[in-house]
Formats: structure tokens, C-alpha cells, sequence
């Protein structure tokens, strides 16, 4: 690879990560595309991308942990619940053509965007809703849903899961996102990235360096400025992300 190639290579991932990290999913948007642009098949390109997309979880994970914005025992739900729907989308994703999938999955993340676009209040402020037992459990049931589509699809299921946990438990945008970024990017693409490896999927290994870089980096970035930006804005790039997204994976192109 020569070193203009690299250099793109890590400037996208950097973009889609730092994006990502900022808004709380969507870094396939970017990086998954490219590296099939750079040559690499459909099924090398989604686990080399699941690989390289763990290293988003590391730098949010810095990131949170050293402002104090994660707790702990809601990440480990959240990784428990949707564990096992990873681990099934990651072996059905290898089986099963993804087109109808994908333009299914963009019309789903349109409809993400329109409903925070008109729910102006939405995730500016929390508020405590179905934390008790019954609440846990019908949340659990929707991450794990929501944790198959992370395993067999390649962008915007972290989206997903930062719009339940504000609609569903209240969250706002800020604690949202963090808890999406290190229990989807990190535990969620981890397991997904190791079960597609053992189910037979090929990785790149010799372009992972440097998307883990970027996204490491990004994953950092993005957590900054998450930490620093009103849930307003957070809010509006999330959207924003949703969009484009939802419009890429409906159209195909």
C-alpha cells in the first residue's frame, strides 16, 4: 500500500471515528466504504472494519473514564443485553446477502433522525424512566434486538442504541452517547470482530495499524468534544448523522 493510500486510509478512519464518537455511531459510514473503494472484498472489508472499529471504544473509553461520565454498571448491561444478538448477527451476516438488509436498516435509521428532528426536548435533560426490574428487562430485549443488527451490518447501529437509551431510560444525549461508544464500540465490535473470525470471516491484517490508529484517535477526539458541546449540539449532529446514513444504506450508493 502505497503512501497516499495510507494517508487517505487513516484520514477517513480518523473522520468516521471522531464523527462517531461525537454523535454516538455511524463510523461504518465512512471506513467500511473505503476500504472496499482500496480493494478489500465485501466480507474482508466488514471484519477488517469490525477490528479496526474496537479501537473507537478504547479512546471514547479514555476519554469518559477520565472526565467521570461513564457508570460502569449501566455499561455492563448494556454489554450483557446485546452480547448475544452480536454473536448471532455475526454468524448469520456471513450467510446471508446484505442489500435488502441494508436499505431495510437505512429506512429504520431515517426514522431515527425525523422522530429526534421533531422531538425538540428529546435527551436535553434526564430523566429516570423504566429502571426498575420489568423496565430493565423490556430494555435488555431491545438492546439484544438492536445487538443483532450490530453484528451482521456494517453502519449505524450504534445509532440505534444512543436514541433507546435516551427514549427508553431518559438518558440524555452526553450519557447516551457515552454509554453507547464504550459498550457498542468497544465490547459490542469486539465480540462481533472475534466471533466473525472464528465463523471463518478473513481479516486484513496488514491495514489494521493504521484504522486502529485513527480510530483510537478519533474515538478520542469525538469523546472530547462530547464532553465539552451542549446535548443541543450533540443532538443536531446525531441527527445529522442519522440522515446521511439512512440515505447511504437505503440508496446503495
Amino acid at each position: 500500500m502505497d503512501v497516499i493510500n495510507t494517508l487517505g486510509l487513516f484520514i477517513g478512519s480518523l473522520i468516521s471515528n471522531t464523527l462517531a464518537s461525537l454523535s454516538g455511531g455511524g463510523a461504518g459510514l465512512i471506513q467500511f466504504p473505503l476500504l472496499i473503494f482500496l480493494g478489500l472484498p465485501f466480507s474482508i472489508a466488514l471484519a477488517t472494519h469490525k477490528v479496526a472499529s474496537v479501537a473507537l471504544g478504547v479512546g471514547a473509553a479514555i476519554k469518559h473514564i477520565r472526565s467521570g461520565s461513564l457508570n460502569w454498571a449501566l455499561t455492563a448491561y448494556v454489554v450483557a443485553a446485546g452480547s448475544l444478538g452480536v454473536i448471532l448477527g455475526a454468524n448469520v451476516i456471513l450467510f446471508v446477502p446484505g442489500r435488502i438488509a441494508e436499505a431495510l436498516l437505512g429506512s429504520l435509521i431515517l426514522g431515527l433522525g425525523i422522530y429526534s428532528l421533531f422531538q425538540k426536548e428529546l435527551g436535553q435533560t434526564e430523566q429516570l424512566q423504566h429502571r426498575n426490574r420489568i423496565g430493565m428487562i423490556i430494555g435488555g430485549l431491545g438492546l439484544a434486538l438492536i445487538g443483532i443488527l450490530n453484528g451482521s451490518l456494517t453502519a449505524g447501529t450504534g445509532l440505534f442504541v444512543t436514541l433507546f437509551l435516551v427514549r427508553w431510560f431518559g438518558f440524555d444525549y452526553k450519557k447516551a452517547v457515552a454509554l453507547t461508544l464504550v459498550s457498542v464500540g468497544l465490547f459490542w465490535n469486539g465480540i462481533g470482530a472475534v466471533t466473525m473470525y472464528v465463523a471463518g470471516a478473513k481479516i486484513f491484517w496488514p491495514w489494521i495499524p493504521v484504522l486502529l490508529l485513527g480510530s483510537l484517535l478519533g474515538g478520542y477526539l469525538g469523546a472530547h468534544l462530547a464532553t465539552q458541546k451542549s446535548n443541543r449540539l450533540i443532538k443536531r449532529c446525531f441527527e445529522l448523522l442519522t440522515f446521511v446514513i439512512g440515505f447511504k444504506l437505503l440508496l446503495g450508493f
